[in-house]
């Protein structure tokens, strides 16, 4: 077996290739998993025969809730059937040829491994960016555990399906929003596509506005209460226009109201929402009216305060001035409960406003004192400062990010490093004390109180204090999944390292990464989070200080539907095991359909007779390099210029991780060599071993097992895989190319070039993985192509 391991602060340029790490499941390796480590596979061993000393690593993300859920089914212990899947992921991985470098293997769940996790979440206590709060939270009443957002499914517990609720609890939480605008900052210096920055920004959500006081009206009293309802606008401008308020269920004026039988209802029904439910576009939004009243701070209006669970406690204040004129949800509210529509901006155009909500920043302002006749943009400055004059607001900046909610009461998990003292209060475990080892227990069902089962193990949670030597009592939640894939790519450099993360000089060689490969769906939190704590590290001084990012590109993968053309899921049947078809066509075949099906990112549907047709290719490959090699002498001007652009073609593809059209350009050259060496007139040209070497080293990244066999068949030394990529010979390019106009129903979508020497086949199969005409075909049934030699190639399509 050919081993790659990247070198120790070498003289060699670096290429640090990163692909997500997985969650070793019980089901195995999934064909998405295929289709993204193959790409970054395939980029790494290009990288490598590119003279690169490359880092390409493979870990184990293992802390999670379904290996806890499958082992409190089966009874078994989680230790053991993590050990059990990690080793079948890594067996599969090697099966599918994939170059990590074994020797800097880590896994989430090894205490010499969480030690730093733990260590990492000390120094956010000590520097106040971790803290303990009273956190509204998912919870299943079956299960007695609190959930994250992506643990509910449709209101329900994923473990055991029973409808959740909101209960509030006290949990440990990051501030992460103390990074919001460094985590903004940041992306300048990254080489993220724009979705991605987009992504990020969006989550942030950083929103300029003002805070207003809205003075209580308490019921049956004309005076104001003293108490102030406070919220947070980005429309000021439009204060005039305010006509009630909302606040959320779990908002502090509530619990004023609670013997109202009507609010308690609503606030219960509330409970069992999860916040992903609440904000969905879709959820119709309904509320209950509290009975209290706020003055309006302007025009001196009582307005009635109304609950409704769209409004959620942990964004902005918890409550919203409602300007149904110009507000989509505060609008179809008003509707719904009959409350009043008052108009405050008069559109350019004709608009009708019991119908719709007008949120254009076109027009002028009416009915608002001071700031009429501005235009909205002029409007919200002078708002501000008209507010702050008069001591009613001020300026402010919002957010959509919230704190990060650290706290899980699961047992498979890293323990928290936090001891409670009653005299000296929350105390962190010495660092000369990490780890802190999670025992292992026969029992880690989740207790009666709600707690971690951690609770449970007296003579694990009992410790004297390390401040003062009173009894206290370890911290029994655990963390997070995030925990442990936060910081993964920094331990990467340095993976045996007793005394620090990572080394400073070997992080200052490899840092940062250089592609990072994953998935749209992490895009934004794992992205985020691990941003964050990198910055963090980055302010504490532990990482390289002229290294601020610890990504410089991020790469999303595409995704493969079933031959359903659906999502792979056990319900439909439709789900593709890689293993199956590793057996049945080899990892090689396997391997280059994943990276023909269509460009890397974007999202395809398997079909078995394509991966059937690449399999037919390879063998093809074989058979012509068995049946040309060791012919001697030197291969023919036209062999030797196929060969020649084939390789520049496919390294600048490759680099560019467009595999796609680098497996057409080689499939393209195959049928240029065998038509050159067919004799014509009784002559054919000679393929000599030296251009049969070079096709083997081109094809190796994709195909590795068949390229090294090739090689060795024509003569390569040692391995193909530590060979370097064939320099490309300009003074071998024989030939114009043709240029060949692409049309879907006789609309232009793009061009292809190509050899003189290619066949009608070879064109087609080049331009269906052409942007332009690969969307139509995937969208439509193709009837018929039409072929004007050497001019165009126009596919005919039923929509």
């Amino acid at each position: 077996m050919v081993e790659f391991h990247a070198q120790e602060l070498d003289d060699q340029e670096k290429r640090y290739v990163l692909v997500e790490f997985p969650y070793p499941s019980g089901v195995g390796l999934h064909i998405g998993h295929a289709f993204s480590f193959t790409g970054g596979d395939v980029y790494a061993r290009f990288e490598r025969m590119q003279g690169k000393n490359v880092l390409f690593p493979m870990g184990w993300d293992a802390f999670g809730l379904p290996t806890e859920n499958y082992a409190i089914r089966t009874g078994r212990k989680p230790q053991d059937v993590t050990r059990e899947n990690t080793d079948m992921f890594r067996k599969q991985m090697h099966e599918l040829g994939f170059s990590f470098d074994w020797e800097r293997e880590v896994n989430t769940t090894d205490p010499s491994y969480y030690q730093w996790t733990q260590w990492i979440f000390i120094k956010l206590v000590e520097k106040g960016l971790a803290y303990k709060s009273e956190m509204p939270i998912n919870w299943c009443p079956s299960c007695k555990v609190g959930l994250a957002n992506e643990e509910v499914v449709d209101g329900h517990c994923e473990r055991c399906g029973t409808q959740t609720e909101r209960r509030t609890i006290s949990q440990w939480v990051v501030r992460i929003t103390k990074y919001a605008d460094r985590l903004i900052d940041g992306l300048e210096q990254t080489n993220f596509i724009e979705k991605v920055k987009a992504s990020q920004i969006n989550w942030i959500g950083r929103s300029e506005g003002a805070r207003i006081k809205f003075p209580v009206v308490m019921p049956g009293q004309v005076e104001e209460s003293g108490e102030n309802l406070e919220v947070f606008t980005t429309r000021p401008d439009t204060l005039w226009g305010c006509t009630f308020m909302v606040v959320a269920p779990e908002h502090p004026l509530v619990s004023k109201v609670m013997d109202n039988p009507a609010v308690a209802d609503y606030v219960e029904r509330a409970r069992r929402k999860s916040e992903m439910e609440r904000t969905e576009q879709t959820h119709e939004k309904d509320g209950v009216f509290s009975g209290l009243m706020v003055r309006h701070p302007v025009t001196g209006q009582e307005l009635p305060i109304w609950i409704s669970d769209f409004v959620l406690v942990t964004y902005g204040t918890g409550a919203i001035m409602a300007v149904p004129a110009h507000d989509e949800r505060d609008h179809q509210f008003a509707t719904q409960y009959g409350l009043p529509i008052v108009p405050v901006i008069q559109p350019e155009e004709d608009w009708y406003f019991p119908n719709a909500a007008y949120t254009s920043m076109a027009g002028r302002v009416v009915n608002s004192g001071p700031i009429d006749g501005l235009t909205p943009a002029e409007a919200i400055p002078a708002a501000v400062a008209w507010l702050a004059e008069r001591g009613i607001g001020e300026r402010a900046v919002s957010y959509h990010l919230r704190d990060w909610i650290f706290s899980r009461q699961h047992y498979w998990g890293e323990p928290i490093p936090m001891i409670y003292c009653e005299k000296c209060g929350w105390q962190t475990v010495p660092e000369d004390q990490l780890p802190v080892v999670l025992p292992e227990v026969e029992h880690y069902k989740p207790t009666d109180t709600g707690e971690s089962p951690l609770a449970a193990i007296t003579e694990w949670v009992n410790v004297a204090c390390p401040h003062c030597g009173a009894p206290a009592r370890r911290e029994t939640d655990t963390m997070p999944n995030w925990a442990g894939s936060d910081w993964y790519f920094l331990r990467f450099c340095d993976p045996h390292n007793d005394h620090a993360l990572a080394d400073m000089e070997k992080m200052r060689y490899w840092m940062p990464v250089d592609v990072y490969i994953g998935g749209d769906e992490h895009n934004t939190l794992h992205l985020l989070y691990s941003r964050f704590i990198y910055q963090f590290l980055h302010d504490l001084g532990v990482v390289p200080a002229d290294k601020p990012e610890p990504y410089q590109k991020r790469l999303s993968h595409g995704v493969i539907l079933g031959p359903d053309n659906q999502r792979m899921s056990k319900s439909r049947g439709n789900v593709i095991v890689p293993g199956e078809y590793v057996e049945k066509y080899g990892a090689d075949a396997l391997r280059t359909y994943l990276m023909f099906m269509g460009p890397y990112d974007a999202t395809m549907a398997w079909n078995e007779r394509a991966l059937l047709g690449v399999k037919r290719f390879l063998d093809k490959l074989e058979r012509f390099v068995n049946e040309h090699a060791g012919q001697g002498g030197h291969s023919g001007e036209g062999v030797r210029s196929a060969i020649n652009r084939m390789g520049k073609e496919v390294a600048e593809d490759t680099a560019a991780f467009k595999f796609n059209t680098a497996i057409a350009h080689m499939m393209e050259t195959l049928n240029t060599l065998t038509a050159l060496v067919e004799p014509v007139e009784g002559q054919g040209e000679v393929v000599a071993d030296a251009e049969l070497r070079h096709f083997a080293q081109v094809i190796a990244p994709y195909a590795p097992f068949i390229s090294d066999t090739l090689w060795q068949k024509v003569g390569g030394e040692g391995s193909v895989h530590h060979s370097r990529w064939p320099q490309y010979d300009p003074s071998l390019q024989l030939e114009e190319m043709m240029v060949i106009a692409l049309q879907v129903n006789g609309k232009l979508r793009g061009t292809v070039e190509v050899s003189p020497l290619a066949t009608e086949a070879e064109i087609r199969a080049k331009a269906e993985v052409q942007t332009g005409v690969a969307k139509f075909l995937s969208q439509g049934q193709l009837l018929k192509v039409i072929y004007i030699t050497g001019r165009t190639m126009n596919f005919v399509i039923r929509g």
